[in-house]
């Protein structure tokens, strides 16, 4: 006995193909949401972690400044406290100033020159005297120059030629002077002293 299908198994086989293409269509898209949410899951704590991470720099950078601040802040009262720490020895040192100029003053004095008064303001310090010549100014100046150690910078200011009674009937011809120097601190006096030790020492022997 022969069968013979009379159904329309062509539209049916399409129909198939097409459930199983839909189901397939479906399913990848279902997968490919599932794959997109995933990813975009994973994007999104790497983000989040980013910006834990760059939160926590954000504090430690700020902490960093503070310190940086702090630091800052330390240097600059260290060096108010080494000016003032400076200051005050050069206080006490400069106590015995006026011991010096004074000693220097009769050290370096020539004979036929004699002081009339000695006035200091700071470092500075304006010397006015009498001398019997140009020579024994001259004199003077090549003394506070070369042979002083407390005393630089000697500089004649003013020389003027006067007269001086020595009795009624007798006058001398003098040449009142003025000269300025610079009074060297103690501290600058060591100074000097330790350079030219060191130079001393440096220097070749024969």
């Amino acid at each position: 006995m022969i069968l013979i299908n009379l159904l329309p198994h062509r539209e049916m086989a399409r129909k198939r193909a097409r459930q199983v293409f839909n189901v397939s269509l479906g399913a990848a898209a279902l997968l490919g949401l599932l794959i997109g949410g995933l990813i975009y899951l994973w994007y999104q704590g790497a983000i989040s972690d980013q910006q834990d991470r760059n939160a926590f720099l954000t504090s430690e950078i700020k902490k960093l400044d503070e310190e940086i601040k702090e630091i800052a802040t330390l240097q600059e009262e260290i060096a108010a406290l080494k000016a003032r720490q400076e200051a005050v020895e050069n206080l006490q040192s400069d106590r015995n100033l006026p011991v010096h100029l004074m000693n220097e003053s009769v050290r370096q004095l020539p004979d036929g020159v004699y002081l009339k008064s000695i006035k200091q303001e700071n470092q500075n310090v304006l010397i006015r005297g009498l001398a019997q010549s140009n020579e024994r100014v001259s004199e003077l100046l090549r003394n506070l120059s070369r042979h002083s150690e407390w005393v630089t910078k000697p500089e004649l200011i003013e020389i003027v030629a006067a007269n001086v009674a020595l009795s009624a009937r007798e006058q001398r011809r003098v040449y009142d002077f003025t000269v300025r120097v610079q009074l060297q601190r103690a501290s600058d006096v060591a100074s000097a002293a330790r350079a030219a030790s060191a130079t001393q020492q440096a220097a070749p022997k024969g």
